[in-house]
């Protein structure tokens, strides 16, 4: 059994406005991801099946061309290979949860995150 401190998780800056703490599993990939008011990560698609949970602020996410409004405390499942693309109506933090896992993440293929 691994445990784990998000305190401990180094933190990647991947823009001016988005962090990122990851811990890769067997079988899943969990993302602490911090987003500034303003920030965007850009429309993109992946293999994975994502659990997106929003712990406190706002977002909003364009999914398959539909416009979400995500507020703290809520989540929102993103099919694989669905484009979407999100904006931090508010500073936000979100876990993120992905299965299977991240392989481009491990690869360092996560170019769109670092613009």
């Amino acid at each position: 059994m691994n445990t784990y401190k998000w305190s401990e998780i180094p933190l990647e800056q991947m823009n001016s406005q988005v962090t990122r703490q990851v811990v890769h599993a067997s079988s899943i990939t969990i993302a602490k991801i911090g987003i500034a008011q303003g920030g965007t990560v850009p429309t993109h698609a992946h293999i994975n099946e994502q659990v997106m949970n929003i712990m406190s602020g706002r977002l909003k996410v364009i999914l398959d061309g539909e416009e979400i409004i995500l507020h703290g405390g809520e989540s929102l499942v993103i099919a694989p290979n669905v484009p979407h693309s999100v904006e931090a109506l508010e500073d936000t933090v979100a876990v993120d949860v992905f299965s299977p896992v991240r392989e481009d993440w491990i690869r360092g293929d996560d170019a769109y995150l670092r613009r």
